[in-house]
Parts: C-alpha cells; structure tokens; sequence
C-alpha cells in the first residue's frame, strides 16, 4: 500500500462516495456522502469538509469525479461524448472542476431502436473493465451494467460503440410498491431464488409472449395461493430480468455466447442466472473495483497532460 495520491469519486443521484486512493488506485480510505440530489448547491462545502482530513495529512491532492456530480443538478455540467467513443475521448472531454479536479463526461447514442439515449457514471465502470479485462479490448462484446437503469453496451476493439437502457429495476420497485400485483408490498425480489428463477422459467417458456400479457401472473399465483407476497415479488422480478436479458442478447448478441456483467454481486449473480437460462455464458466484473479502475486511468491520463 503505497502514498495517498489522488480523490477518486463517485458522485451518484443518491449517494456519493470518495476513495483515498494510492498511485495503483488501490483505496486507502473511504468516506460516504449525499448524493447529487440533496447537495443542492452545497458540491463544494460537501466535497472540502469531506476530504479536510485527507488534505490536512497529505496537503492538497488532485480529484477526479464522476457521476451524477457532472449531470444538470449537479456541481458542474459535463457534456456527452457521442459515441462510437474511443477512451482518450471520454479523458479529454473532462471538465475542469476546480484547480486539481476533474469531472469525467457521460455518454450519449443514436441506437439501434432509432432513439437518443444517454448514461453518466457507468462510462467510467466501462473504462475500468476494459483496463481489468484484456477481452474487453479485442473484437465485438456485449457489456450489462445491470442496476435501476440498466445499460446493455457493446464494445468493439476498445470502442464504445453504442448502448441503450432498461429501467428494470425502476420498473421493478414501480410495480411492487405503488400496484396491486404484490399484495403486501413484499420484499425485494431476491431473497426468494427459487420464486425468482420460477419467473425465469416461466418467462423462458414461452418467450414470444409480451411481458404486458406476464405481469398479472404475479397477482394471479398469489390468488391462486402458489405464491405468497414474497414469493410473487421475486417471481415478478424474475419476469423482469428474464424479459430484460432475452431481449437484449436477442438485440445484441449475434454470435458471441458470452455477456460481461460488471456491478454488485447480488445484481449480477440475478443477471447471470437469467442469462444462464438464455443459454448465454457470463463473466463478473465487480463495479466498484471497475469504477475505481476507471477513476485511475483518466487520473493517469491527465496527469502525464498535466492537466491535474
């Protein structure tokens, strides 16, 4: 563990997170925060009462953030970088914050479904897994970033070619708490695996059928008695993800058999499961240590600008 070097920062809608990092990115210190939507005005005081202790043992250090903290409620507004996107892009179009700090841009596409669509935040999850994955380099892949919105991304020799979005688990949260499918409101959706992979089976079923035309089954098992609460909340989630991977490899996939999941455990692993039953392999990238990987690398890149 070497000397602190730099602030890494992911700086979200809900909740912010600052690394002490050393010059191989390794955290030496963490501290938590509001997220964007509370700061409100306050990204300054926020950011120098956090960090007072870091700078009052290792002077000022250079701070690199990404996240909400560049959107429109954010501390500063960094602009999209339309894809296809190289790295040294996405590194260049950062935006000076304050002396030593820098805010690394969101990306932005026209998709295949002929619609505008945009991400911030997940771009430097993507620089970190294509620097922790030498695969992710070479050739055409498919990325899931699976989450509340979640990002579906293909990379093609290093480039970030397109992308498009699935508010599944926004969807997920809408239907459980405000709807009356899950009498009782139910839990989260995943402490039950064995009612979430039932959805998954289901869904896989009869994969032609619209979700619209599955929905109501998490209602109707209940009624029937075949689930209870919380069985029909994993199950429903269940038919969320299933629906979510099977078109998004349909969409995307072609010929590779394999989808990069990088996020939390407990998300992938659902993911993972659901492609799985798609007949697709997966590999697990941790987003924490893929954000933290991005965070160095445009810390690196600027700083042989001297730009930081």
């Amino acid at each position: 563990m070497g000397d602190a070097k730099f602030v890494a920062g992911d700086w979200g809608t809900s909740n912010l997170r600052l690394f002490l990092c050393d010059a191989q990115g390794v955290a030496l210190d963490v501290v938590n925060g509001p997220g964007a939507a509370e700061a409100k005005g306050r990204f300054a005081d926020i950011f120098d009462s956090l960090t007072a202790g870091w700078e009052a043992r290792h002077g000022a250090l250079p701070a690199v953030l990404c996240g909400m903290v560049g959107s429109s409620i954010g501390w500063i507004q960094a602009p999209y970088v339309a894809c296809p996107a190289r790295p040294e892009q996405i590194v260049d179009a950062c935006v000076s914050l304050q002396e030593g700090a820098v805010v690394v841009p969101g990306l932005s596409c026209h998709n295949r479904f002929n619609a505008p669509d945009f991400l911030r935040g997940e771009e430097t999850q993507l620089l970190g897994a294509l620097s922790l994955v030498a695969e992710l380099r070479h050739e055409r892949r498919v990325i899931c970033l699976p989450g509340t919105h979640t990002k579906w991304v293909v990379v093609e020799n290093g480039w970030v070619r397109e992308f498009f979005t699935a508010p599944t688990g926004e969807l997920f949260a809408l239907l459980r708490d405000h709807s009356v499918l899950i009498r009782g409101g139910g839990v989260a959706g995943t402490t039950r695996m064995d009612a979430f992979e039932s959805g998954l089976a289901h869904f896989n079923e009869f994969p032609q059928a619209q979700l619209l035309h599955r929905l109501f089954e998490s209602r109707s098992r209940q009624l029937s008695g075949e689930l209870s609460a919380d069985e029909a909340s994993a199950y429903l989630s269940g038919l969320l993800v299933a629906s979510d991977v099977h078109g998004a490899v349909n969409a995307l996939c072609d010929s590779a058999r394999t989808v990069f999941l990088v996020g939390t455990t407990q998300l992938m692993q659902l993911y993972a499961r659901a492609c799985a039953f798609s007949g697709y392999d997966t590999c697990l990238v941790d987003g924490v240590a893929a954000s933290l990987n991005g965070l160095l690398h445009v810390h690196r890149q600027l700083s042989q600008q001297a730009r930081i």
